[in-house]
């Protein structure tokens, strides 16, 4: 995978953090949630990665 996909798929899952922690602290349950799914398709997108790499070797 390209270091350009990684980037991306890091910073969304830090977009993400960022915005559950945002929500957290304002008590803004909406937007706590957004980020939780946010974060977790990240973190998805980072495992999925891992995975085709490892085949590929």
């Amino acid at each position: 995978m390209s270091i350009s996909k990684k980037i991306a798929h890091s910073a969304e899952a830090t977009k993400g953090r960022a915005k559950k922690v945002f929500g957290r602290v304002t008590r803004n349950r909406s937007l706590e949630v957004e980020g939780r799914a946010g974060q977790a398709t990240g973190n998805l997108k980072q495992s999925g990665a891992k995975i085709k790499d490892a085949f590929k070797r």
